[in-house]
């Protein structure tokens, strides 16, 4: 299956609404289950039953659950600045922000035993983007991708257009990766990427078996523009 939203009208942007609430709720549940893990932890008829190396096992467990729960707060107040500032739209070209999104995984897919390979035109028309949203949708996806991915795997980076489109089409894929659902983390790292983009007034979709995301990006009608 696979999820598509895109921003437009009135009833769109209900569904927009509808979205974040959504997207909202899924976070706040997510991170109750690790703090309800912490607390019912530490509660002190619990703790002082314990022996000093039990003690420091305990916090050991605590602090990878802290920092759990760390992580899927920063995604909640992400989407809460996706949701109240309107990004800034500019034309640039393409294939310079894949570069960069790529580079700035690279060594944690070439530690991980796994290849990134960037599928790009020579040449590609701008698209009209924020720049920093663009890249951070891109920097999540990939790693998502990375998460659901195995050593010797390959992820794919692929920039394509047609001229029957106003769109310039971005894919992120691992055709060897089939997962049934996607852990909190992956779920929302996907939920602001899709923020990110359809922000910008373009569309975000995704299937899992195999892993695939599709973003469609809105294409100026400036001259195309040489890879950088």
């Amino acid at each position: 299956m696979i999820e598509k939203t895109k921003v437009g009208g009135s009833s769109v942007s209900e569904s927009e609404s509808e979205v974040f609430c959504s997207n909202l709720s899924f976070g706040l549940h997510a991170v109750a289950q690790p703090l309800t893990i912490v607390r019912a932890s530490l509660f002190k008829s619990y703790t002082d039953r314990m022996s000093r190396d039990e003690l420091q096992e305990l916090a050991g467990t605590m602090s990878l659950e802290v920092e759990r729960i760390c992580a899927l707060f920063s995604c909640l107040q992400q989407l809460v600045h996706i949701e109240s500032i309107k990004p800034s739209l500019s034309a640039m070209p393409i294939l310079p922000l894949l570069v960069c999104a790529a580079d700035g995984v690279d060594l944690l897919y070439k530690d991980s035993g796994m290849l990134l390979s960037l599928v790009l035109p020579e040449s590609c028309e701008s698209v009209l983007v924020d720049r920093q949203r663009t890249i951070e949708a891109l920097s999540s996806v990939l790693l998502v991708a990375h998460t659901l991915s195995r050593a010797k795997d390959t992820v794919e980076l692929i920039a394509s257009s047609s001229s029957s489109t106003t769109t310039i089409r971005v894919t992120v894929q691992n055709v060897n990766s089939r997962v049934n659902a996607l852990h909190a983390q992956a779920s929302l790292s996907l939920a602001l990427a899709g923020a990110n983009i359809r922000s910008q007034g373009a569309i975000l979709s995704w299937s899992l078996q195999p892993f695939r995301v599709e973003m469609e990006l809105q294409r100026t009608r400036s001259q195309s523009h040489e890879a950088m």
